[in-house]
C-alpha cells in the first residue's frame, strides 16, 4: 500500500514539475492574452492660455508657449496609453470655426472625439525663511487646467472638468558657502503636467466607454470598404455588427437634435486593411448577414459598430 501510495506520488511530482517548466518556457503573450482594443481619434482642437502670464508686448496668441507645452504634455500622455491615434491639424483654429458657422457640424475633423483646453491659472511664488546662519528658499509653481471633450459625431461636450496641479523645489545656503537658486524653468512643465494628469484618466474612459464607430466607404461589385485599418487595432477575422441610423428628434430644452438608437441589421468580417496613414486606412469586409437590408445607395443612413 505504501509503495503504491509513494508511486502517486512519484507521477504527481513530475507532472507538477512539467506543468511549471511547460508555464516557464512558454511566451508572455501566450500565457495572458490581452488585447488594447480598437484605438479612438482624437483631434486636441486648441489648447490656449488664458491667465496674464507671460503676456507681455510682443505677445503672439497663436504662439503661445504655454499653451504649445500643456498641448505636448496631453499628446504625450494620451498617446502613452496606446489607446488613441492624435490627429494634428495645423489650420485647427479655422477648422473649429468652420464647423461653429455650419451649426457645430465636426464630421470634417476627421476624429472620433476633439479635445479642446487651457490653462486658466498660473502664479509662482517664492517663500523664505532664516535661522542666522542658514537660509531655506522655495520655489512654488501652481497651475489650473480645464479640459472640454466633444463626442464629433453629436458635437456635444460629454466631459468638462478642471484639474489642478503643483510643483516646488527647495534650495539653502549658509554663511560659508552661499548660493543663489534662480527660477527653475521646470516647475512649469510639472505644474501644468501634474493638473493635466488629473484629468486624462477620466479622459480616457469617456472615450473607450462608447462602442467605436465606424462607416461604409464603398459598397458595390469591386468590395465593400469600410473606414479604419491596421493601426487602430482592426485585424483580418474582427466582426462588427451593421446598425440603421437612429431617428434625429430635437430636444425642446435646449434645442439640440439628439439621435436615438438604431437598430441591427446585420454583421460584417474585416478581410484585411490598406491605406497609409491613419486619416487614409481603410478596411476591405466581407458581410455575413444582412446583405438583403442595406441600401447601397444611402450608405450614410448605416453604422459599422464593435459587438
Amino acid at each position: 500500500m505504501l509503495s503504491a501510495l509513494m508511486t502517486v506520488f512519484v507521477h504527481l511530482s513530475s507532472f507538477a514539475q512539467s506543468s511549471v517548466a511547460a508555464i516557464e518556457n512558454t511566451p508572455s503573450s501566450e500565457v495572458v492574452s490581452e488585447s488594447k482594443g480598437i484605438k479612438r481619434k482624437v483631434a486636441i482642437g486648441r489648447f490656449s492660455n488664458e491667465t496674464q502670464y507671460a503676456k507681455g508686448l510682443f505677445y503672439d496668441k497663436k504662439n503661445d508657449p504655454m499653451g504649445k507645452q500643456a498641448l505636448d504634455i496631453l499628446s504625450a500622455r494620451l498617446a502613452a496609453s496606446e489607446k488613441f491615434l492624435l490627429i494634428e491639424h495645423s489650420d485647427i483654429s479655422d477648422l473649429l470655426a468652420q464647423c461653429q458657422a455650419n451649426g457645430n457640424d465636426f464630421s470634417s475633423i476627421g476624429a472620433d472625439y476633439m479635445i479642446v483646453g487651457s490653462i486658466t491659472e498660473y502664479g509662482r511664488k517664492n517663500i523664505g525663511k532664516s535661522n542666522g546662519f542658514s537660509t531655506e528658499k522655495t520655489q512654488i509653481v501652481e497651475a489650473a487646467v480645464s479640459i472640454r471633450l466633444v463626442d464629433v459625431s453629436t458635437g456635444l461636450i460629454i466631459y468638462s472638468d478642471e484639474g489642478r496641479g503643483e510643483a516646488t523645489m527647495t534650495s539653502k545656503s549658509n554663511l560659508v558657502k552661499s548660493q543663489s537658486a534662480g527660477f527653475d524653468a521646470t516647475l512649469s512643465d510639472k505644474a501644468i503636467s501634474a493638473a493635466i494628469g488629473q484629468l486624462v484618466e477620466n479622459i480616457i474612459n469617456k472615450c473607450t466607454d462608447k462602442s467605436w464607430r465606424t462607416f461604409f466607404l464603398s459598397y458595390d461589385d469591386d468590395g465593400v470598404l469600410i473606414a479604419g485599418g491596421e493601426s487602430q487595432g482592426l485585424l483580418s477575422g474582427d466582426e462588427f455588427v451593421i446598425k440603421t441610423r437612429g431617428k434625429k428628434v430635437k430636444n425642446p430644452q435646449n434645442g439640440i437634435m439628439i439621435e436615438l438608437p438604431g437598430k441591427i441589421i446585420g454583421s460584417l468580417k474585416v478581410i484585411e486593411s490598406a491605406g497609409d496613414t491613419p486619416e487614409t486606412e481603410f478596411s476591405f469586409v466581407e458581410i455575413t448577414s444582412g446583405a438583403e437590408h442595406i441600401d447601397v445607395n444611402n450608405l450614410t443612413n448605416y453604422i459599422i459598430e464593435e459587438k
